[in-house]
C-alpha cells in the first residue's frame, strides 16, 4: 500500500466532482480569498513550514535505512546501527510532534476561517429584506453556512497543505531516487500510466456516484424535514397513509443504500488496484535493482532505500494529477459564499440616517406607489429550488395611497383580499421600500430614519404569530432583552394570558415548541400581544390579528387589544366589526387605492364600496 497516508488522500481527490472545473469564477475571487486569509498569515506560514519539514522527514527515513545497511550491517559495525536507529527513533518522535503541531495550526486556521465566514454570512443574511426570504430556499441558505463555508475553509488548510506537501515530497523523492539510481527510477515510473489512467476513470465514476449520493441524501432529508415538522406531521396524520409514507421513504432510502454499496465497492477496487500496482512496481524495482546489486552497480542499502521511496512516489503523483479539481472545488465554495455576501439588501440604512424623534407619532402616506421587486433584485437563482426568471416588471400593488394617522388615532384598513392592505402595513415598519412617494413618521421619511429607532417605534402583530422553539420568557424578551420577570408578568396580565402561564408546570420556563405549536391559536396570539406590550411601541400595526380564532379566544384577544392600542397610533387591518366601529377613520382599499374614507356610520350612509363590503363581510357579526 502507499505510504505516508497518501491512499485516503488520493481517494478524496479522485472523488471530487470534475465538472467543477467548468465553473466560471467571479473576477477577483482569489485576491478576495487572500484578504480573508491575511489575519492568519503567520499561522499559515508556520503551518506550511511544518508541512515542508514533514516532507523532508519522509525522504530522510529511507536514506537512513540505506545508511544502516551499507554503513552498519554489511561492514558489521553495531555502533553505527545503534546510532542510526536512535536517529530514526528521534525522527519518529519529531514527526509525531510535527503532526500534532500541524493539526493545531490547521484547526486554528480552519476553525477561525469558518467562524469568520459563517458569522459574516449569517449577519448579512439576517439583514436581507423579507422579499429575499420569500424566494430563497431555507435549505440552500443553510447549505451556504455549512457545506460551502467548510469547503471554502479547506482551500486554506487541506487543499493548500496537500499541494505544498505533495509538490515538496515529489521533488525530493524523485530527486533522491534519480541520484541513487536513474535506471531503477525509470523502471519504477514505467507502471505509472497503468496506475494513473485507470485511477482517473475510477475517479470520474466515483465523482458521479458521490454527486448522485449527495442528491439522494438531500432528497431523503427533505422528505424527513417535511414530515417531521409540526405542520407537515399534522397534514400527514390527517391525509396521509402510513404504509404509503413508509414505502415512499423506503424507496428513497433504498436508492441511497444502493449507491452507497456501489461507492464502497469502487473504493475497495481502487484500493486493491492501488496495492497491486504498488506491489508490481516494488517487484520490478527489486528485480531490476537486485540484478544491479549482484553486478555491483550499487550497494544493497540503495536498493532498499529505492523500494521504500517508491511507496512515497505514486501517491503525490496521483494527487497532483487531480489538483486542478481540488483547487477549483475550494475556489467555487468561496465563490458561492461571496455570491451571498455580494447580494446587497434592498432595504438598508442610509448614510447619515437619523433616529426618529421622541413623543407622539404621526404616520403619513404621501402618494405612495409600490410594486414588489423582481427575483433578480432580491435573491439568487442558486438559492431557489425552482428558479424561473421574471419575464417582466411586476404590477403596481399600490397606486397613489395618501392618508395620515395622527397621534393616538386608530386607522382601520378594509377591503377585499389582495387589495394591498398588508402591503400598506409592511411599508410602515419598512419591510419594503416604496417605489414612489413617501412614508413619513413625524415628518421624517422612514428611509432617512435609523432602522433601530424605526423598529423601536413600530410594533407589529401578524395574523400567524410566530414563536421560537424556546421558553415563554425567552420569546417575550426577544422584544426587550433586559426585561425583568415582573415586567413580563405585567405584559402577560395586560394580554389576558397571565393566569394560563401561571397554571403551567414550568411557568415562564415552559417551552412553546416549534413555531409555538404547543399553544392554541388564541394563546399564541395573546403571547404575541404580550411581546408587543413588553416592547411598548408608539405605533401598533395589526395584520388581522384576530382572524381564524374561536369566539372565546377572540374575546380574550380583543380585550388584550384594548390595552395594546390605548394611547398609541394604530394601523389595523380590520377583520371584526368591533374594530371598525372603534376606528377613528376607515380606509377602504381596492386595487391598490384608497377609494373611500371616513367613519363607520358615515360610510354606511354613503352607500358606496364600504356599504357593499359591510353587507358581505361584516353584517353577520352583529
Amino acid at each position: 500500500m502507499l505510504g505516508g497516508g497518501y491512499g485516503p488522500q488520493v481517494m478524496r481527490s479522485l472523488r471530487r466532482d470534475s465538472s467543477v472545473t467548468k465553473e466560471r469564477l467571479t473576477p477577483g475571487t482569489v485576491p478576495r480569498i487572500a484578504r480573508y486569509a491575511r489575519p492568519y498569515r503567520w499561522q499559515i506560514s508556520a503551518f506550511l513550514a511544518l508541512v515542508v519539514l514533514d516532507a523532508v522527514i519522509v525522504i530522510a527515513n529511507p536514506l537512513l535505512l540505506k545508511a544502516i545497511i551499507d554503513a552498519g550491517i554489511i561492514p558489521r559495525r553495531p555502533d553505527v546501527v545503534v546510532m542510526l536507529s536512535l536517529v530514526i527513533a528521534a525522527l519518529a518522535v519529531v514527526d509525531a510532534g510535527l503532526g500534532l503541531a500541524q493539526r493545531w495550526f490547521s484547526s486554528r486556521i480552519g476553525e477561525g476561517l469558518i467562524f469568520d465566514l459563517r458569522t459574516e454570512v449569517f449577519d448579512h443574511v439576517q439583514r436581507m429584506p423579507v422579499a429575499f426570504f420569500m424566494r430563497a430556499q431555507t435549505g440552500a441558505l443553510v447549505s451556504r453556512l455549512n457545506s460551502d463555508v467548510i469547503g471554502a475553509q479547506r482551500a486554506i488548510t487541506s487543499t493548500l497543505s496537500s499541494v505544498v506537501s505533495n509538490v515538496v515530497s515529489l521533488i525530493m523523492v524523485l530527486g533522491a531516487m534519480l541520484i541513487l539510481s536513474w535506471q531503477v527510477t525509470l523502471v519504477a515510473l514505467v507502471l505509472l500510466p497503468i496506475f494513473i489512467f485507470p485511477a482517473r476513470y475510477v475517479g470520474r465514476r466515483m465523482s458521479g456516484l458521490t454527486r448522485e449520493q449527495m442528491q439522494l441524501d438531500a432528497e431523503m432529508s427533505s422528505v424527513m424535514t417535511e414530515r417531521f415538522n409540526v405542520a407537515g406531521a399534522m397534514v400527514a396524520k390527517l391525509y396521509g397513509r402510513p404504509d404509503d409514507e413508509a414505502a415512499y421513504f423506503g424507496e428513497r432510502a433504498g436508492r441511497v443504500r444502493d449507491v452507497g454499496i456501489t461507492v464502497g465497492m469502487y473504493g475497495t477496487v481502487f484500493r486493491v488496484a492501488l496495492g497491486l500496482v504498488a506491489a508490481l512496481a516494488t517487484a520490478l524495482v527489486y528485480g531490476a535493482g537486485g540484478v544491479l546489486v549482484v553486478d555491483g552497480a550499487f550497494p544493497l542499502g540503495t536498493l532498499v532505500a529505492l523500494a521504500a521511496m517508491l511507496m512515497r512516489l505514486y501517491g503525490p503523483l496521483t494527487s497532483l494529477s487531480n489538483v486542478h479539481v481540488d483547487v477549483m472545488t475550494a475556489l467555487v465554495s468561496f465563490d458561492r459564499v461571496f455570491e451571498v455576501l455580494d447580494l446587497r439588501p434592498m432595504v438598508a440604512e442610509r448614510a447619515g440616517a437619523r433616529p426618529l424623534p421622541e413623543g407622539p407619532v404621526t404616520i403619513e402616506f404621501d402618494d405612495v406607489q409600490f410594486r414588489y421587486p423582481a427575483a433578480e433584485e432580491v435573491s439568487l437563482a442558486s438559492l431557489e429550488s425552482v428558479a424561473r426568471p421574471d419575464t417582466g416588471p411586476s404590477q403596481e400593488v399600490l397606486k397613489g395611497v395618501t392618508f395620515t394617522a395622527r397621534p393616538g388615532q386608530l386607522i382601520a384598513l378594509v377591503g377585499p383580499s389582495g387589495a394591498g392592505k398588508t402591503t400598506i402595513t409592511s411599508l410602515v415598519s419598512r419591510l419594503y421600500d416604496v417605489t414612489g412617494g413617501a412614508v413619513r413618521v413625524n415628518d421624517l421619511d422612514v428611509r432617512d430614519a435609523t432602522l433601530a429607532s424605526l423598529r423601536d417605534t413600530v410594533g407589529v402583530v401578524m395574523q400567524d404569530a410566530h414563536l421560537f422553539h424556546d421558553t415563554i420568557a425567552a420569546n417575550l424578551r426577544y422584544a426587550r432583552p433586559g426585561a425583568a420577570d415582573e415586567e413580563i408578568w405585567e405584559a402577560l396580565r395586560a394580554a389576558q394570558i397571565s393566569e394560563l402561564v401561571q397554571a403551567l408546570p414550568d411557568g415562564l420556563d415552559t417551552v412553546v415548541g416549534d413555531r409555538g405549536y404547543r399553544l392554541s391559536g388564541g394563546e399564541k396570539q395573546r403571547i404575541a400581544l404580550a411581546r408587543l406590550l413588553l416592547k411598548a411601541p408608539r405605533v401598533v400595526v395589526l395584520d388581522e390579528a384576530t382572524a381564524h380564532l374561536d369566539s372565546e379566544s377572540e374575546a380574550a384577544v380583543q380585550e388584550a387589544l384594548k390595552t395594546a392600542l390605548s394611547g398609541r397610533t394604530s394601523l389595523v387591518i380590520a377583520h371584526r366589526l368591533s374594530t371598525i366601529r372603534e376606528a377613528d377613520e376607515i380606509l377602504v382599499v381596492q386595487d391598490g387605492q384608497v377609494v373611500e374614507r371616513g367613519r363607520h356610520e358615515d360610510l354606511l350612509a354613503a352607500g358606496g364600496a364600504y356599504a357593499e363590503l359591510y353587507r358581505t363581510q361584516f353584517e353577520h357579526q352583529r
